[in-house]
């Protein structure tokens, strides 16, 4: 059935990695620039100018990301299935969130200071969703068994 709870959390996860595409992961302020990174791109600030490195690899990753858990929703007939995707999504957004944090390496320049975006936190939070579904699947599973057992 599609009404389960699970697919609300699926739909959370994927709500919240779709809001990561356009929130600030960090802003970096060095000696020269301020830059501002985004899942996007790369925005380099330095006094009225605005230069943009687009990064279309790690948005088409955070998209798939989305993707998978809005497609996961219709595989409510196969929980396992369902699932191991949760699983495999839950390893993509880990990666994903490396490779945010590798993204401070590709600023030039010696950092003064970090101020953390809101887009930091959304990985975590959808990791979180993700677990709430499994947790309803589980849920779902042992209210199957319990219900053969009656029959």
């Amino acid at each position: 059935m599609i009404q389960r709870i699970q697919s609300v959390w699926l739909l959370m996860a994927a709500i919240t990695l779709a809001c990561l595409c356009f929130a600030p992961l960090f802003t970096a302020i060095t000696t020269d620039a301020t830059y501002v990174v985004m899942v996007k791109s790369i925005e380099k600030h330095v006094g009225n100018t605005t230069e943009s490195t687009t990064n279309i690899l790690l948005l088409a990753s955070t998209v798939l990301a989305g993707l998978i858990n809005l497609v996961n929703i219709f595989n409510y007939r196969n929980r396992t299935l369902q699932k191991r995707i949760i699983f495999l999504n839950i390893f993509l957004i880990v990666v994903l969130s490396f490779w945010f944090s590798q993204l401070t390496k590709q600023i030039p320049g010696t950092l003064t200071s970090i101020n953390l975006g809101i887009g930091i936190g959304l990985p975590l939070i959808a990791i979180i969703f993700n677990f709430l579904a499994i947790r309803g699947i589980n849920h779902d599973e042992k209210l199957i068994r319990s219900a053969d057992r009656l029959r």
